[in-house]
């Protein structure tokens, strides 16, 4: 799960790690209100889940309250395109208001959940307030990543090395060491996947402040995490996976025309992978877990046709503790209850398989019945083409 900028720098206040003062607006009013308690000169900054705001004119240096009504009007309500927005951007609710601030030097510091390492790695650089992908290809000897172990946990001697490889001096070593301390506390207790930093910067008064700050957490731990949780922004999420999650359904949209529906997360893939290796492309990733009741493929059914995109739907079900016959009657009819009308092809193995066949069978239903993932595929990209 993401969250906003302006929701990130309270969590870090709160943790006494230090941020600007700012607060967020939702209108014009409000903006010029919040800037005038921070004195006129300030940063406009548009809230979306989506990095590159700067270059796509979502973040603005307003020297008078004039400014802030003009800049606050063309930000507010407009949509932001971004390289992570898409073409189709992301429209803008509210807007940061921040204080300026002499900025001496820009570093970039980040800490995440390393699960091809299996720890905690902080990532570090001089070179802070641009892409770390672009520092990452030009001058990889400008990045530090330093792994913690976590059954051991932060010591000095991390923090310590982390410090030295951004060249503090000592006094702002100890606080660059205590904002360190602070990001991986805060990452374990709050099941952050990742706090990054970009830029940490130096100010004219000597002083470490997070200038800008990013947190996504563990969706998987929201359960226990009801403060984090309740700082969701559903508007900044895709509507229909939204949909999906309140049915149990895992879905992701892709750019393809073949909607895919499959119980099992690898399966998905495989069968995502084998659409693309005989040349067609998926439409989505849709698993619908380890049950198939008519409910639940149903709204699977409704969920994947909302991409008008889709030209043939793929079933690839493997029947386990769910079996076959009872995942095909459950197929057929949510396929009745919505009066289906594009291709279907379904592959089913597993537990009862022979009866889950007859059962699409008799249904009177235009099913592809395929007697393999690769015969599944052919089926489905051949009736695209119809």
């Amino acid at each position: 799960m993401n969250i906003h900028e302006y929701q990130a720098k309270q969590i870090l206040r709160d943790c006494k790690i230090a941020v600007p003062d700012g607060s967020v607006a939702s209108s014009v009013t409000e903006a010029i209100d919040k800037a005038k308690k921070l004195g006129g000169n300030v940063i406009i900054k548009a809230q979306i889940h989506a990095g590159g705001r700067g270059k796509a004119g979502g973040i603005k240096l307003a020297n008078s309250i004039s400014e802030v009504r003009s800049i606050s009007e063309q930000i507010l309500g407009t949509k932001l395109v971004t390289k992570q927005t898409g073409p189709q951007g992301q429209r803008v609710s509210k807007i940061y208001i921040e204080k300026v601030f002499t900025i001496e030097k820009e570093y970039y510091l980040s800490c995440l959940v390393d699960r091809k390492n299996s720890c905690v790695s902080f990532v570090c650089s001089e070179e802070g307030g641009v892409s770390i992908e672009e520092v990452a290809k030009n001058n990889p000897k400008k990045i530090y990543v330093h792994k913690i172990d976590p059954l051991d946990g932060l010591k000095e001697m991390d923090t310590e090395k982390i410090s030295t490889f951004l060249q503090f001096k000592e006094d702002i070593k100890e606080e660059c060491k205590q904002i360190i301390t602070g990001l991986y506390k805060l990452l374990i207790e709050r099941d952050a996947s990742l706090i990054e930093i970009n830029p940490l910067v130096l100010t004219g008064e000597k002083n470490l402040v997070c200038l800008d700050a990013k947190m996504n957490f563990d969706d998987n731990a929201l359960f226990r995490q009801e403060k984090i949780s309740s700082l969701r922004d559903l508007t900044e999420e895709d509507s229909t996976e939204i949909q999906a999650n309140k049915h149990g359904l895992s879905y992701i949209k892709l750019e393809g025309d073949i909607g895919c529906m499959v119980n099992g997360a690898g399966l998905a893939m495989a069968t995502m992978d084998i659409i693309k290796l005989y040349g067609a492309q998926p439409a989505n990733f849709l698993d619908v877990g380890g049950g198939a009741s008519t409910e639940k493929v149903s709204a699977a059914f409704q969920i994947i046709l909302s991409d008008k995109n889709v030209k043939s739907i793929l079933i690839n079900i493997f029947g386990g503790i769910m079996r076959c016959d009872v995942l095909a009657q459950g197929v057929v009819d949510a396929a009745k209850e919505i009066n289906l009308d594009i291709p279907l092809v379904i592959r089913l193995a597993g537990t009862n398989v022979e009866l889950g066949k007859k059962i699409l069978k008799n249904s009177s239903l235009p099913i592809l019945s395929a007697n393999n993932l690769a015969e599944a595929a052919e089926f489905a990209i051949k009736s695209t083409k119809r």
